[in-house]
């Protein structure tokens, strides 16, 4: 039996089940949205798996969609309109919260007959599982904490940078877990390899060429933690034989992000004391680093022979966290840089306004110039009208939890938590 491992979505998601009829739950493939929502869920309907209750979907919906509340209805999207449209006029009908919980994989393309679901749907986003949530995170630094201003401490961690190695291939996903670090890498592999041959062209028909996506998607994987710059991109997945056009980048960013693999950390903009132009392009990011290691058919041991590069990938593992940290706060996670070349790798927001700035760095001796770069942000910003920040943070690879006498924290990833 295959015990489950506590989300943070879960406080989340029920939550969101007391203030909706129903709460959509997307994320890629295999990050545990099933599992997560069953144990929510009072009955449950599989449209990937039941044809029975696909082809019953045809005929009169409420013969499938009638299960007791929460009902679970996983891979909506297989019947997006029907089940969509139904589903609302239900909560309409019903005039209930927690009636129903849907899970899905890929977003459906737009359409005119779906209404929009306002007043009647919330949404989640669920990512792979943080450190915290695997186990490899103390959870004694906590995000939650940072924001109400607290200063919490933890000892020296145990984790090393090999280690760290090893967890960024291995990835957040739950069924790799109980795998050897190789192993998680092969079925990384083949994860990857079922996005590009089956799954592109399966919600895409245009997409039907593997080699070509699949060098898309080792470009934006050299490109992490970079600005969005899709002639780079287009650059970089070119060959001595074949060139590859802007557009054609273009065509493949849109179901990527579709099937969730990718998840752009767009530009924090706000009210700035110095005459500096902020920049608002996004930054690459996948839904997890290890799809870029996957896609690069990458190791441990290649990542720590190339630290310039693993540091980009410790800092995605890092902003996939926060992530993850922040929807429990109703927050978002974004980055900043502006036209002085002044770049902070994450600003955290919560729903309620607090905002805390963190940069990431591998190595021990960049903290210094890491706590520089965030004092030097803080006086830019106009803290008149946002607010003093609630934390300003160096997250590091190794080392202790706590407060340098200029006020910036220190915490190592591996003590971060919610």
């Amino acid at each position: 039996m295959v015990v489950y491992r506590s989300r943070v979505i879960d406080s989340v998601l029920a939550d969101r089940l007391a203030s909706a009829g129903a709460v959509l739950v997307e994320g890629p493939k295999a990050c545990g949205k099933t599992f997560t929502a069953e144990q929510q869920a009072a009955s449950r309907v599989y449209l990937d798996t039941d044809d029975q209750a696909r082809a019953a979907l045809g005929v009169d919906p409420t013969l499938v969609l009638s299960g007791n509340p929460p009902q679970l209805i996983d891979e909506w999207q297989l019947d997006a309109t029907r089940v969509w449209n139904h589903v609302r006029a239900e909560v309409d009908r019903r005039q209930g919260s927690g009636l129903y919980i849907l899970t899905g994989s890929a977003t459906p393309p737009n359409d005119a007959r779906r209404h929009s679901g306002a007043g009647r749907f919330a949404r989640l986003t669920m990512r792979p599982m943080s450190l915290f949530e695997s186990g490899d995170s103390t959870g004694e630094m906590s995000l939650a904490a940072l924001l109400d201003g607290h200063r919490p401490t933890a000892k020296s961690t145990e984790m090393t940078v090999p280690r760290y190695a090893e967890l960024v291939v291995r990835g957040g996903w739950p069924l790799n877990l109980t795998r050897t670090v190789a192993a998680a890498a092969r079925a990384n592999i083949d994860y990857v390899t079922t996005i590009t041959d089956v799954d592109l062209p399966t919600i895409d028909p245009a997409r039907r060429h593997p080699r070509l996506a699949l060098r898309v998607l080792q470009a934006l994987a050299r490109n992490i933690g970079m600005d969005y710059v899709v002639t780079r991109v287009a650059q970089d997945a070119s060959t001595d034989d074949s060139d590859i056009a802007r557009s054609t980048v273009y065509d493949y960013l849109a179901p990527l992000e579709r099937l969730m693999m990718l998840d752009p950390l767009e530009a924090w903009s706000s009210h700035l004391r110095s005459r500096a132009r902020l920049r608002n392009s996004p930054r690459v990011q996948f839904c997890d680093p290890s799809v870029a290691v996957a896609a690069l058919r990458a190791g441990a041991g290649q990542l720590l022979a190339d630290l310039n590069y693993f540091g980009h990938l410790f800092e995605a593992l890092v902003v996939r966290d926060l992530r993850v940290f922040a929807d429990a706060v109703d927050g978002t996670v974004q980055h900043y840089r502006d036209s002085d070349d002044l770049e902070i790798d994450a600003v955290v927001t919560a729903g309620d306004g607090r905002w805390a700035a963190f940069e990431v760095k591998l190595g021990q001796d960049d903290i210094d110039m890491a706590a520089a770069n965030l004092l030097a942000f803080c006086g830019k910003v106009d803290t008149t009208k946002i607010g003093e920040p609630a934390t300003l943070a160096v997250i590091t690879a190794t080392g202790y939890g706590y407060t340098r006498p200029d006020g910036v924290v220190v915490l190592p990833a591996a003590t971060l938590g919610p």
